[in-house]
């Protein structure tokens, strides 16, 4: 039976999509121990730095064959090193992880469509 594999440029291209996923986990985390803090009054001190630290390599990553999505991890850095309430700041976090999310899912589709090659059938009649 025949099945559905990538190209190389597929390959890559999930592969890139697969780390990023992985990166935007860990920063997930990181929000959410900020959200945490908040809540147990703990102050959330130096978590958005570490926040960006995280999110960074993201940018570098994603750059090069997913500008659009490369962007949004830039504005979420932008958010994590602003000031102003602190409620605000992990609220703005989530909503930029989550479409983060999103886009990277959205785009695993769109890359298994656009790279679909058929697997030739090594089975003999």
């Amino acid at each position: 039976m025949a099945g559905s594999q990538l190209d190389g440029a597929g390959m890559a291209k999930m592969k890139t999509l697969e780390e990023a996923l992985h990166q935007v986990q860990h920063v997930h985390s990181l929000v959410e121990r900020m959200a945490v803090a908040l809540k147990t009054k703990a102050g959330i001190g130096i978590m958005g730095q570490q926040v960006k630290r995280a999110a960074v390599p993201l940018v570098g990553q994603l750059k090069g064959q997913f500008g659009m999505i490369s962007d949004q991890v830039a504005g979420m850095i932008l958010i994590a090193g602003r000031g102003g309430s602190e409620q605000m700041k992990v609220r703005a976090l989530r909503e930029s992880v989550a479409q983060i999310r999103t886009a990277l899912e959205l785009m695993q589709n769109k890359v298994k469509a656009q790279h679909a090659v058929e697997a030739e059938n090594t089975e003999s009649p």
